[in-house]
């Protein structure tokens, strides 16, 4: 989602936690990388259904270049991430008149 003065990510990942969660903004480019990790089986439980899934995950979104780097902001509560990216005014540009 993107406003006036900022860009906002939302991810749903349910069972993940905070710790296992990595985010990256280099350059023009917000990587979020983790791991969903297995439970662990107990010996005397039968299970006959899981429809969770397992592993890493990883994706990338091109910013553009007038991001504020040093304010970007992650918050990470019930399974929900949310990071939210400040814009900066764009750099004032210069005429050089030829001597």
């Amino acid at each position: 989602q993107e406003t006036s003065k900022e860009y906002f990510f939302r991810f749903d990942i349910p069972g993940v936690k905070k710790e296992d969660v990595k985010i990256e903004v280099e350059s023009s480019t917000l990587t979020v990388s983790g791991e969903r990790r297995a439970e662990k089986e107990e010996k005397d439980a039968k299970r006959h259904l899981t429809e969770t899934y397992y592993g890493s995950f990883m994706r990338s979104f091109s910013l553009p270049q007038i991001i504020d780097q040093s304010k970007v902001i992650a918050e990470y509560k019930d399974g929900i991430l949310k990071i939210t990216i400040p814009k900066t005014a764009p750099s004032n540009t210069k005429t050089v008149a030829i001597q």
